[in-house]
């Protein structure tokens, strides 16, 4: 079954192409009418003179009456036997004529019309009428393609009118396709130019707002590395107690986590399209994840069918599950998670009490249930980023006191 996506453009041609047909019918029948009126008055004259030629010779109708209809209605009688014959024998019958005293024909002959009285016992006589027009269509004809050319324009100049809102579509799927080149300004000063200006104005103005936003962001990251980085050096030269050197370098480089996270919430919120995709395993896409997460092994339960592959971002992919066990060990009541996996999902499942509010909120940046000592409420909401990036899907259950987040239908990724 054909599926026709509805435009503007069919629809203003559907629309025409409508008109177009009404007038043709609409003259058509104005045509057929107008003739049949013709034709009409011509057997209504036929039948007069017809009636009153039949009643002059029955001695119905004086002299002056038949020489009065003669000079009305331009008749002339047909005196000429071998052409008065032919006309006879050759000619169309276009219509029979029956009265009380006779009977009359109407006959077509090259163009003319003449009218066959024979009155009861008489001979023929044969009347031409001199006046007689065919019936022309030239001028319906004009004013038929007349009124088309007008409505062709009407058309044509409609479509021209319009044409920028196609040019103006492109270039609205292309910015939401992450490409902000700057559209060309319009000249015109109707609505439709004025519509494409604004946008242009607005892609403008989001453009150097995100220029704005990503050079922020990248100083912001590029100006904490240089103090982390020294921190770390300094940690590293610490030689009397090696516990508290051990918590300072792991605080530095959970610093250097954070930074790093952030430039994955600047990569994954520009709408830039997933350019580092390739096939990866799944036990190795874990491997980095637990590293990122820097979290104990043994927190961790889960089996990894090692021939297992995803088609994938590597690191932000490795960043969500990291995500995933992250929340999971904080906010579970043993501090360990369970994960389950199969070719159609992941689920991550800990003991806990269930959100307080719906799953949808936890998705949104900076949100959280008021223990800001967690973290930044920005764990969930990169999980979901990235999933959307990767067309799968993420969904939030809980059943038997326990909290069960999944990534469902894995089999887009193989």
């Amino acid at each position: 079954m054909i599926n026709f996506k509805p435009s503007i453009f069919y629809s203003i041609t559907f629309a025409f192409l409508l008109s177009i047909m009404s007038v043709i019918l609409a003259f058509l029948f104005l045509i057929k009418y107008d003739k049949g009126k013709y034709t009409a008055e011509l057997n209504t004259k036929y039948s007069i003179i017809a009636t009153t030629t039949l009643g002059y010779m029955q001695n119905m109708a004086s002299a002056q009456q038949m020489k009065e209809i003669m000079e009305t209605y331009k008749i002339e009688e047909i005196r000429e036997e071998p052409f008065k014959s032919y006309v006879l024998n050759n000619g169309e019958v276009l219509e029979h004529i029956q009265v009380d005293i006779g009977n009359a024909s109407i006959i077509e002959y090259e163009k003319d019309n003449y009218l066959s009285i024979t009155p009861t016992g008489r001979y023929i006589i044969l009347l031409k009428d001199m006046e007689f027009n065919p019936y022309k269509y030239d001028v319906m004809k004009s004013i038929c393609a007349f009124v088309l050319i007008i409505i062709s324009g009407v058309y044509i100049f409609t479509i021209k009118k319009i044409r920028p809102l196609n040019r103006l579509k492109k270039q609205i799927v292309k910015f939401a396709n992450g490409d902000f080149e700057v559209p060309e300004r319009q000249t015109g000063t109707d609505e439709i130019s004025e519509l494409a200006n604004a946008f242009y104005d607005s892609v403008n103005h989001i453009k150097k707002l995100n220029h704005s936003r990503q050079l922020f962001l990248r100083n912001i990251m590029h100006e904490l590395k240089t103090p982390i980085t020294k921190g770390r050096i300094t940690a590293e030269m610490l030689q009397n107690d090696e516990k508290k050197k051990q918590r300072i370098i792991t605080a530095f480089e959970r610093l250097e986590a954070m930074i790093n996270e952030f430039a994955s919430i600047e990569r994954i919120t520009s709408g830039i399209e997933l350019t580092h995709v390739g096939t990866y395993r799944l036990i190795d896409i874990f491997d980095e994840a637990i590293d990122l997460a820097m979290v104990e092994k043994n927190n961790i339960n889960f089996h990894i069918n090692k021939d297992l592959n995803l088609n994938v971002d590597f690191k932000l992919f490795s960043l969500a599950i990291k995500n995933m066990i992250d929340n999971a060990i904080k906010y579970s009541t043993d501090k360990s998670v369970t994960i389950t996996i199969d070719k159609n999902s992941i689920k991550f499942i800990s003991l806990g009490e269930p959100l307080k509010r719906a799953f949808k909120y936890y998705l949104a940046p900076f949100t959280q249930d008021g223990n800001k000592a967690k973290g930044l409420g920005l764990g969930l909401y990169i999980v979901d980023n990235i999933i959307k990036a990767h067309k799968i899907n993420f969904t939030y259950n809980y059943k038997n006191g326990k909290n069960i987040f999944s990534f469902e239908n894995l089999e887009t990724l193989y």
